[in-house]
């Protein structure tokens, strides 16, 4: 009976941080549920809430559950039906004292589901808790957090690649503690656009530098590149920023605001467009500096610019392992051109790009979130007395 009741428990999937979060959970939660087990989706905001809604219509065992301190929608409803509600990045409630408001209510979970570092001060802080935390990747890169000791608090890591597990069982993880599943996102359908709201055909460049100063090539040179993509009218220009971006540099909005009416520039800092994979899949050519963003990009090897305004020494350095799939650009003059001649450049790199984002996505052909969640019930299967508490340990 004991085994039973665990498995009729539901598994928590923690929608609690920004909208970028949900396309690498969702394609897990409905995997998880198309494979019988029960669902609870707790949310932050109104926007996570009927985003889920609409997509869960019909799907049996899913809940969408309210975390404390939730914020409904801008015009107050909050009910989950409302369609005006299109993804943009909603204000989140303070994350910590939401997770400790939460974490009684998880504690009859079978298991909890997150996809970024926060959540996991929980088993960070309290060790003895007996639900199981599983992490998810949501972004993949060179530039990874991987030493964050809050990630040693997962029973269970999810990662996209063996490239990628093995970085994990360096540090001394444990192999058994973290699998590589695949790119889950690349199994999320509810993309906002198909094709991208312009008027002609002319080759559409995506711009997605690094909300992180020292990562980034937008204090150095963003606005004056967009400006001067806009008015070179060779492209269409997807101005598409890391959503934290405007935290770090307010201007930037004022840089979207000069050029946003434009018939060549369609200009993304929150809508949900900005994180479900509409951009990366339609542009045609990346310009961007450290953004994970290209890794997805290069799920199907395309031309690429990368921008080094600093000048950094690359070549050796592992952070920097995309700017080998593109032209690296050290004067912002030489930007334009480098545009224009880098599908004339790309088999010189398609190559060396297919090569990257094989090793860095894992299998992306869609199916990660089904194996994650086989790999989630897999863990949570019962186990001989003892097995168990083994393998959701400490690290090595």
């Amino acid at each position: 009976m004991g085994d039973r009741s665990k498995r009729e428990r539901p598994i928590a999937v923690l929608f609690l941080g920004e909208t970028l979060l949900i396309p690498h959970l969702w394609p897990i939660a409905a995997a998880l549920a198309a494979a019988g087990a029960r669902v609870d989706l707790w949310v932050a905001t109104g926007v996570h809430e009927a985003l889920l809604t609409r997509w869960s219509a019909g799907m049996v065992g899913v809940r969408i559950r309210r975390a404390p301190g939730f914020r409904p929608l801008a015009d107050g409803s909050g009910d989950g039906t409302n369609n005006g509600a299109e993804g943009r990045n909603p204000p989140l409630p303070a994350k910590i004292p939401t997770l400790l408001r939460l974490l009684p209510r998880l504690l009859g979970a079978r298991a909890v589901l997150c996809a970024e570092q926060t959540s996991l001060w929980l088993p960070r802080l309290f060790p003895w808790l007996p639900v199981p935390f599983v992490k998810t990747s949501h972004g993949v890169g060179s530039m990874s957090a991987r030493d964050d000791p809050r990630r040693r608090a997962a029973a269970l890591m999810l990662v996209p690649s063996e490239r990628e597990r093995a970085t994990y069982l360096q540090r001394g993880f444990s192999p058994a503690r973290v699998l590589a599943t695949g790119y889950a996102k690349a199994g999320f359908a509810e993309r906002t656009y198909r094709a991208l709201p312009f008027a002609d055909g002319k080759p559409v460049v995506l711009y997605a530098p690094h909300w992180q100063r020292h990562r980034s090539s937008w204090w150095d040179w963003g606005d004056a590149l967009v400006r001067a993509i806009a008015a070179d009218g060779r492209w269409n220009l997807v101005f598409a920023p890391h959503q934290r971006l405007a935290e770090t540099a307010p201007a930037v909005r004022e840089t979207m605001a000069a050029v946003a009416g434009l018939p060549n520039v369609h200009c993304d800092l929150d809508g949900f467009a900005m994180v479900d994979g509409s951009y990366t899949a339609a542009a045609d050519i990346y310009l961007g500096d450290t953004s994970s963003q290209v890794v997805e990009f290069l799920g199907r090897p395309r031309p690429c610019v990368f921008l080094n305004p600093r000048g950094v020494a690359w070549q050796d350095d592992p952070a920097y392992a995309q700017w080998a799939c593109g032209e690296v650009v050290t004067a912002i003059d030489a930007v334009l051109p480098a545009l224009a001649r880098a599908p004339a450049l790309h088999p010189d790199f398609a190559e060396t790009q297919r090569t990257f984002a094989t090793d860095s996505l894992g299998d992306a052909s869609g199916d990660g979130g089904a194996r994650a969640a086989a790999a989630i019930l897999d863990f949570l299967s019962p186990l001989p007395s003892g097995e168990g508490q083994a393998a959701a340990g400490g690290a090595g």
